[in-house]
């Protein structure tokens, strides 16, 4: 049952007010107010256990779409499990610059810091994909956050890492993600500056990691305050999750992934030390690196990682060439190009589809950035801005917005054979919003066409306009 919790404090940050609270436990408390000096709300969620006599450590979630709650809510069962407070703003945005987002993240900071009685040293930042890049900046601008949960991205800005200030950071990725090969060489780059870093690597059709692999990441976090004498040791936790970790590391040792093996096996050495005397561990580990499995799969991996890597840079290469010379005529290389990795989906060897589903990926968002980058520009190449979206017609097949966009872009260019021919291979793909159709922007002409009536006639019954015999 859902407990409401009322708290009376007198909050600090850029005013002083008194605000009553009505917080619920074990679920998410929406549209708090920051402060009475700013028009920006958070969302906040405390553990079922919460008591105010208790200091508690705190996950800042970060969402540059501003939806605080559904940040949350994608932490929330770890969270839960783990005993960390949560909290997200409504108001950081993608459309902001950094240094905006920054201030608007520290405000709600200090409005939950005020609000709760939080455990020193263990305040956190966490996200998912880009806003996960900009969680983990804020700990270079932010001197209290003390780690970051980063799920399917890597460091946003290696460049403005302060070694004199380092900061835990725990990645979560999908070897599929195309995302991974980054994430690997950010660990290295980590090592390096000696930032204490964890890498939690999952297989599965999920890009995003089950709740119990987030637990583990927020278990990291906790057993690593112990280390650091932040945290009381607890020597039941300890063991517990030691078991726990390397009951996942033996599981993939048997399903024959030794490359997940090692990877958590790393990640235990550097979370238990000093907790745990590790000889066995580190017997385990190079008894694992030894056997032929684990050579044969590093072997094959590593190769494919080369082979990515030179893919990459044709896509790179031949996209960058296309959209100066608005090179229409090179889409039918791109199809081939996502027919070769159709047939490596089926492939029987697993690094080579892993590699087929991160080009995929790869591409798609080089797609996706250009066509941000083309949109932000005072003046807009439509012509380019046009060829991007036929070219995620065909990286990505079921996006519909990206034929929505040619349909518009082709009307307002008077190119209606274009939009015609997009209209119909949107239908195709089971397009059944109509309503969608005939609000199109640009398109008031041609949605008058007996062209385009017959289409949607043909496809999804019921024109709006009558389609004359002819």
């Amino acid at each position: 049952m859902k407990k409401l919790l009322l708290l009376t404090f007198v909050l600090t940050s850029t005013a002083i007010f008194s605000q009553e609270l009505r917080l619920l436990r074990g679920a998410i408390s929406e549209n708090l107010v920051v402060n009475d000096s700013v028009n920006e709300t958070f969302s906040l969620y405390l553990p079922s256990n919460f008591e105010v006599n208790k200091a508690w450590p705190v996950a800042f979630v970060m969402d540059l779409k501003g939806k605080g709650k559904a940040a949350v809510s994608m932490l929330l069962g770890a969270a839960e499990q783990e005993g960390y407070v949560l909290a997200s703003s409504d108001n950081i945005s993608d459309s902001l610059s950094i240094s905006e987002n920054v201030l608007i993240a520290n405000r709600m900071f200090n409005s939950v810091i005020s609000t709760i009685p939080l455990a020193k040293n263990r305040m956190y930042t966490a996200g998912f994909g880009s806003s996960a890049m900009f969680a983990s900046i804020l700990p270079t601008f932010v001197r209290n956050i003390n780690g970051v949960i980063s799920i399917g991205a890597s460091v946003g800005n290696v460049e403005i890492l302060n070694p004199k200030q380092p900061f835990q950071f725990v990645g979560l990725v999908n070897r599929e993600d195309y995302n991974f090969t980054e994430m690997l060489n950010s660990r290295e780059l980590l090592n390096k500056l000696k930032f204490p870093n964890e890498l939690i690597v999952f297989d599965g059709d999920r890009m995003l990691p089950e709740g119990d692999l987030i637990a583990n990441a927020f278990r990291m976090l906790t057993l690593t305050s112990m280390a650091k004498g932040h945290l009381e040791k607890d020597s039941s936790l300890v063991a517990s999750s030691y078991d726990r970790f390397l009951t996942l590391a033996n599981s993939n040792i048997s399903k024959q992934k030794p490359l997940l093996a090692t990877y958590q096996l790393l990640d235990m050495e550097k979370i238990f030390n000093p907790l745990v005397v590790l000889d066995t561990l580190k017997a385990t580990q190079k008894t694992l690196r030894r056997s032929s499995n684990y050579r044969q799969a590093n072997r094959s991996q590593n190769s494919y990682f080369l082979k990515e890597s030179f893919t990459k840079e044709d896509y790179n290469y031949y996209l960058e060439e296309d959209i100066i010379t608005y090179n229409y005529a090179n889409l039918g290389w791109w199809n081939y190009q996502m027919q070769e990795l159709n047939k490596l989906d089926k492939s029987p060897n697993l690094y080579e589809r892993q590699m087929s589903s991160r080009l995929r990926g790869y591409i798609n968002a080089l797609v996706s950035d250009n066509i941000d980058f083309i949109e932000a520009e005072d003046v807009v190449d439509y012509e380019a801005l046009n060829l991007l979206h036929m070219l995620k017609t065909i990286t990505s097949p079921k996006d519909y917005n990206a034929y929505l966009e040619v349909i518009s872009i082709s009307s307002k260019m008077e190119d209606y054979g274009t939009a015609l021919f997009y209209l119909e291979e949107l239908l195709k793909n089971g397009y059944t919003d109509k309503s969608g159709l005939y609000s199109l922007e640009h398109t008031a002409l041609f949605r008058i066409m007996p062209e385009f009536n017959e289409m949607v006639e043909k496809y999804l019954k019921g024109a709006r306009y009558d389609v004359i015999e002819r």
